[in-house]
């Protein structure tokens, strides 16, 4: 199974915002989208990534200000990006090396998709259910 797998359930939308974005509206993006984090794009590239951790690490760092200040000062960069063609079990695995809960999905150097590692793991889960099941009924039929 691959990333790609995951997009097709569920959707390619991404909400991302501009280095240029202030800090403030791109908190604004992540309440309004009940999300935790965003894609930092510049041309529609990615260069980092803005998650609520980095957002609470400046906050207790510098204070309120920090509001105003513009998203590359705090996003996390580069970011680590997969493509779609990546296995699933690839992608957990390098989530939690890294301690990230968020792998923007990049194709031919653009944007295509956002997993995270609830994403993932639901995934994971309903084909091990999935397969406990196929194993039940060949047990109950032989």
């Amino acid at each position: 199974m691959t990333i790609a797998a995951i997009l097709g359930r569920k959707g390619g939308t991404v909400v991302s915002v501009e280095c240029g974005t202030p800090i403030r509206q791109a908190v604004s993006r992540l309440a309004e989208n009940r999300i935790g984090a965003v894609p930092v794009t510049r041309d529609g590239e990615v260069v980092g990534i803005m998650s609520e951790r980095d957002i609470i690490y400046c906050l207790e760092k510098s204070g309120a200000g920090v509001l105003d200040m513009e998203v590359e000062q705090a996003m996390t960069a580069p970011a680590i990006t997969v493509t779609p063609d990546v296995p699933i079990l690839s992608a957990l695995s390098q989530m939690s090396a890294r301690r990230i809960r968020h792998l923007p999905v990049v194709e031919g150097g653009k944007l295509v998709g956002i997993v995270s590692i609830g994403d993932l793991v639901a995934y994971r889960i309903a084909r091990i259910e999935e397969e406990a099941e196929a194993m039940r009924a060949y047990i109950q039929s032989a």
